[in-house]
């Protein structure tokens, strides 16, 4: 396992390339305890964070859903029993995740897919809905991501994302990293005797924009009717937007 982690963190997350590969790694390992890491960070929280960010969803009968960054599933058998008619895709950068989702599933509506999510594959304005856990923050190119996002959703389709809302000033982001540091990095002893395995969440937080740039970026994209909501005292928010 130290191995397998023990690619040069700072380096990695230089380029798009080493993030992909890092990522790839990082997540393989991080897959066997992924679902209780993701309590134990977020204090329990994590999944009324879903459910809400499920519930701004709009009301369709049999649309095309695409979870980005599924990890284990929780998002994806969200949409799965959301819209029973529809036809939801999970897809993850991590084998071992796709795995462990597909392990956890019960439901028939639901396709897996192993692929990144800046190159997804599916073919252009094929999806309705498009939703992602911690996916952009986690995207090996955050642009790349985004306009993959635009290019296979429908026109008048939603997406909805759950990250970390990144302070705008340095001395919040400071406190910011330093917290999710202890934090990530106990976690990550506890569970894999490797603090490395989720100390990451805060390095990866130092190429990731703060919450207005992101809301602009989102915006530059061609997308419209944003709306976000904070959550755990402003350090995560849900952004829901459409393509018109």
């Amino acid at each position: 396992m130290q191995d397998v982690i023990g690619l040069n963190l700072k380096e990695s997350l230089q380029s798009p390339e080493g993030k992909l590969q890092f990522n790839e790694a990082h997540f393989a390992v991080a897959s066997s305890q992924y679902d209780r890491a993701t309590q134990c960070l977020s204090l329990g929280r994590d999944r009324h964070w879903k459910d809400a960010l499920i519930q701004q969803l709009p009301d369709k009968t049999d649309p095309t859903c695409l979870d980005l960054a599924c990890g284990t599933g929780d998002l994806t058998f969200q949409l799965a029993q959301r819209y029973p008619d529809g036809h939801v895709i999970g897809l993850d950068l991590t084998q071992a995740m796709i795995e462990r989702a597909q392990v956890r599933n019960s439901f028939t509506n639901i396709e897996f897919l192993v692929q990144d999510m800046c190159r997804t594959g599916l073919p252009d304005q094929s999806v309705d809905i498009v939703t992602g856990a911690y996916a952009l923050r986690n995207a090996p190119d955050i642009h790349q991501a985004l306009d993959e996002i635009h290019c296979v959703m429908k026109p008048g389709s939603t997406a909805a994302f759950l990250d970390f809302a990144k302070p705008r000033h340095r001395v919040l982001q400071s406190i910011n990293y330093g917290l999710l540091k202890v934090w990530g990095s106990f976690w990550g002893w506890a569970l894999h005797r490797n603090p490395d395995v989720h100390g990451y969440i805060s390095e990866s937080l130092k190429g990731f924009p703060h919450h207005a740039a992101l809301k602009q970026m989102i915006q530059d994209k061609g997308f419209t009717q944003l709306r976000t909501h904070r959550h755990f005292m402003g350090m995560m928010e849900t952004y829901v937007f459409v393509k018109p």
